[in-house]
């Protein structure tokens, strides 16, 4: 069985469009776009999120030694295609153990990076960007600033503007944030085709991270 949407922004159950009104009802958060299950790291969920996308689906490019994707989720309903998606990455901590990567794009309002990033949202918020720029992301020739946020305690969060939507950064153990100093670039995996040759990233195992961070909140 499919498992029903719920709240980008807090996990609850959604109430579908109806009579009276044509958007996903949250009971908390009011109209929002509906975040569907997580979805495991395989080519099917990435075509499948490929073609709803209508933001970027950011991994940083040449991934970092040892890393690999481990899972997609995405908010939007038919209409609306996915307004958010977000790319969980795993691998060697910069200072040991396991480090987990969640990339995130979306449009304002949506709440999904914040949800992840353990912080009051929707938005990264007034004046996050107002001091000097932590960290550089180059896409496509030009460099995104980054900046750092306070997120959860245990995780490093990064938050920029880039082609009129947000990106996000989210990485734990917070220490696995100075692995931002390594990442050299970003791709967009919409664009994979280009070039002639195909990229596919390499898959691992289903990130616990992005599983726990976007669990269904129960009644």
């Amino acid at each position: 069985m499919k498992p029903d949407p719920t709240c980008p922004r807090c996990g609850r159950a959604v109430h579908a469009p109806n009579l009276w009104s044509s958007a996903w009802q949250c009971d908390a958060h009011g109209q929002v776009p509906p975040l569907n299950a997580v979805r495991g790291p395989n080519l099917t969920s990435l075509e499948l999120v490929i073609g709803r996308a209508n933001v970027p689906v950011w991994v940083p490019w040449p991934l970092p030694a040892g890393w690999v994707v481990t899972g997609f989720a995405d908010a939007g309903d038919e209409r609306s295609g996915a307004v958010a998606v977000a790319v969980a990455l795993s691998g060697p901590a910069p200072l040991g153990g396991v480090g987990e990567m969640v990339t995130i794009a979306e449009e304002p309002g949506v709440g999904l990076g914040a949800r992840v990033a353990a912080i009051e949202g929707p938005d990264p918020g007034t004046g996050f960007d107002t001091g000097a720029v932590h960290s550089k992301i180059r896409h496509d020739g030009h460099d995104i600033a980054m900046w750092s946020i306070q997120g959860g305690e245990d995780r490093a969060v990064y938050v920029g503007e880039a082609l009129a939507d947000w990106m996000w950064f989210v990485l734990s153990p917070a220490d696995t944030g100075v692995l931002m100093a390594e990442l050299n670039g970003m791709r967009d995996l919409r664009d994979r085709h280009d070039g002639g040759a195909t990229l596919d990233p390499p898959f691992g195992a289903l990130s616990p991270f992005l599983s726990t961070v976007l669990r269904p909140l129960r009644d």
